[in-house]
């Protein structure tokens, strides 16, 4: 296939998730960076990540960095919790030219604004378990008590667009309901699809919880590994940004449309042997 401008642009920022989730972060890397080309892979043909063993996690992430490096990507982020918790290490060490960004819990910032001593996680079950969220506990919570719920399903609902239901609050009441009973007033968001969940979890939350999502601090970090490689794109026009799902590519453009406010062109990729191939593309949404 004969490789494009826009496929091949230096300084694009790679990103991938299980599906629409790292929209959240691509989000807050649109306003901090308007003018860096980026492309963005929702794996969604495998999602949720979430229940997947680890090796099965590792092995998509290394599938589809492949995938960004072919189309510019020097600078990867792993816009998801759990394949960063799975993945990260190996991912350097495979691809020692690449720099990695990854999902960190925001435990630490939750640490120092907590008044009640007990701060809150939603994640899912493969965030939990991974050494990534235990090792961070152990450095940044620093006598500061962390409850932890998995939230099952929710990843299913943002996927879908549905994020304001009668079963997505009923979900949420049940994982925060434990997590209020011991008096959090910080609560962490732990999965990159829940910041979209925000205006129904402030619905549900005391007026005294606050809520922490780390995609601002990702997308600065981003920033500064592109400047640190050179890599780092002037204001000015509008950047080129390309989508690509390796399942339904119609659920990727609604949700560019329902979490971004953004309509463009969804390319259909399919994995083959390990590795992620171009299949076809959805018609520019009128």
């Amino acid at each position: 296939m004969t490789q494009t401008r826009q496929q091949t642009e230096r300084g694009t920022i790679g990103v991938f998730d299980s599906g629409v989730g790292g929209l959240s972060v691509v989000r807050a890397l649109i306003q901090l960076m308007p003018s860096q080309p980026l492309s963005y892979v929702a794996d969604n043909a495998n999602c949720p990540y979430g229940p997947r063993p680890a090796s099965e996690i590792i092995a998509f992430s290394e599938g589809i960095t492949r995938y960004l490096q072919t189309h510019g990507s020097e600078v990867v982020v792993v816009a998801c919790n759990t394949a960063s918790a799975a993945a990260l290490a190996p991912l350097r060490q495979a691809f020692p030219e690449v720099s990695f960004v990854g999902m960190v819990p925001a435990i630490k910032p939750a640490a120092a604004l907590t008044k009640s001593g007990v701060v809150g996680v939603l994640a899912t079950e493969g965030t939990l378990q991974g050494n990534l969220f235990e090792t961070v506990v152990e450095h940044w919570a620093d006598g500061v008590r962390v409850i932890s719920r998995a939230c099952a399903g929710l990843v299913e609902l943002v996927e879908s667009g549905d994020v304001a239901s009668a079963e997505t609050e009923a979900i949420l009441r049940s994982c925060l309901e434990p997590l209020l009973a011991v008096g959090i007033d910080v609560l962490v968001l732990g999965c990159t699809h829940y910041p979209f969940l925000i205006p129904t979890l402030l619905r549900l939350l005391p007026s005294g919880v606050q809520v922490i999502e780390p995609s601002l601090a990702i997308a600065q970090q981003t920033q500064r590994m592109l400047s640190q490689r050179g890599l780092l794109v002037p204001e000015g026009e509008p950047a080129r940004r390309r989508y690509a799902a390796t399942g339904d590519p119609t659920a990727m453009q609604r949700a560019l449309g329902d979490y971004l406010g953004e309509r463009a062109l969804v390319e259909r990729i399919r994995w083959h042997g390990g590795r992620l191939i171009q299949a076809q593309a959805t018609k520019s949404p009128a």
